[in-house]
């Protein structure tokens, strides 16, 4: 199947739902191949919204950006719910209301976008040079000293509201974490931990760990892809090599790694008594990450090489993970590993689905998106 034809039919799915969405947000998928609501606090909240806009941007259709323009008042609400907030405000606001104000220009977008910045900038430790990951109340008090490789990803929150804003604040903390990141959480090998945890006070650097993936010594492969994309992203707005040349590193490790299909195990380093459960979101965060390094690469023939890789993954997941058999689906992709030790996997999960979205459109040359 071609990769128009493959997103002719994701939007088609993406349509078909909206009503039985309505102003709710997918969390995880069931076996049934529908999806359980989001909670009022959920960190998969802006996935949804992602989709919307991005295929509102291809189609000009209004039915998409009417169901975006929906989840607006849970996204500004959510805003004076301090508690709410983690890490993942990128996450959450890049794909709503930062979306929202790049392709109709709404102020109201823009502002609450803008808070969002401000709540993630809060997070950082000056000490350790680090934006905290996870709240007290998830792992207690041993989250304040706590980062994470996903929070790359929710650094293009802070790029964008220092370019909306002339602060230059929001980069020097999005490129400190981003160093802090290199330095602690990217092993010699090209490897990664998921999670790395600091005095709090101090700043001291402790000791690395795994919460999602096998082990504390092993690699979670949906980190190692979004430490792909998140350096890449984040060479993409700085310039400073030293972020591409890690996501390099990274993708070299992982492609190393992949089985005969080209999708990710939801561990690279799994022992053979474990069971090799498939993470189809680490397989598109990962080619998502490569066509964006693609772009950003001099050498034409490393370039081509990612570009093939990439697209290896992608035409491995239409050939076997796709929900295009099922009239009733209300995903895109199956077999994602959300947290296998807490027994989730071979579910639909929406980051999955939002980004098969933007690799399939990075695979056919769109390079704008809402990061």
């Amino acid at each position: 199947m071609t990769y128009p034809a493959t997103l002719t039919q994701a939007f088609d799915i993406i349509r078909r739902t909206i009503p039985k969405m309505g102003t709710d947000r997918p969390a995880i998928g069931r076996g049934d191949l529908t999806y359980e609501r989001c909670h009022n606090s959920h960190w998969v909240d802006g996935f949804w919204s992602g989709q919307l806009w991005l295929v509102y941007d291809e189609t000009q259709d209004a039915v998409f950006m009417d169901a975006a323009r929906a989840q607006r008042p849970y996204f500004i609400e959510r805003l004076d719910r301090p508690e709410s907030h983690d890490h993942d405000l990128g996450f959450l606001y890049s794909l709503s209301l930062v979306a929202d104000y790049k392709l109709t220009g709404d102020e109201q977008a823009r502002q609450g976008a803008l808070r969002a910045a401000d709540f993630l900038m809060g997070r950082y430790n000056p000490n350790g040079r680090f934006i905290r990951a996870w709240n007290d109340w998830e792992n207690s008090a041993k989250n304040r000293g706590r980062m994470i490789i996903d929070s790359l990803e929710n650094l293009g929150l802070l790029f964008w509201a220092a370019e909306q804003t002339g602060n230059p604040r929001y980069t020097d903390i999005a490129v400190a974490h981003a160093h802090t990141t290199v330095d602690y959480i990217v092993r010699a090998d090209g490897s990664s931990y998921h999670s790395f945890h600091f005095d709090p006070e101090s700043g001291e650097p402790l000791r690395g760990e795994t919460v999602q993936g096998y082990a504390d010594e092993s690699c979670w492969s949906r980190g190692q892809s979004w430490g792909i994309h998140g350096f890449a992203l984040t060479y993409r707005y700085t310039g400073d090599v030293r972020f591409r040349d890690t996501a390099v590193k990274l993708a070299d490790y992982a492609l190393a790694r992949l089985p005969d299909d080209n999708v990710p195990y939801w561990d690279y380093l799994l022992p053979d008594d474990e069971t090799p459960y498939r993470d189809t979101a680490a397989g598109v965060i990962m080619a998502a990450g490569l066509f964006l390094l693609v772009d950003q690469l001099d050498d034409a023939a490393n370039a081509e090489r990612y570009r093939d890789s990439a697209r290896a993954m992608l035409d491995g997941l239409i050939a076997g993970y796709t929900t295009f058999d099922y009239p009733h689906a209300e995903g895109l992709l199956t077999q994602g590993a959300s947290h296998v030790e807490k027994g989730y996997a071979n579910n639909m999960l929406p980051y999955g689905d939002y980004f098969f979205i933007e690799a399939l459109l990075r695979a056919l040359g769109r390079t704008a998106f809402f990061w």
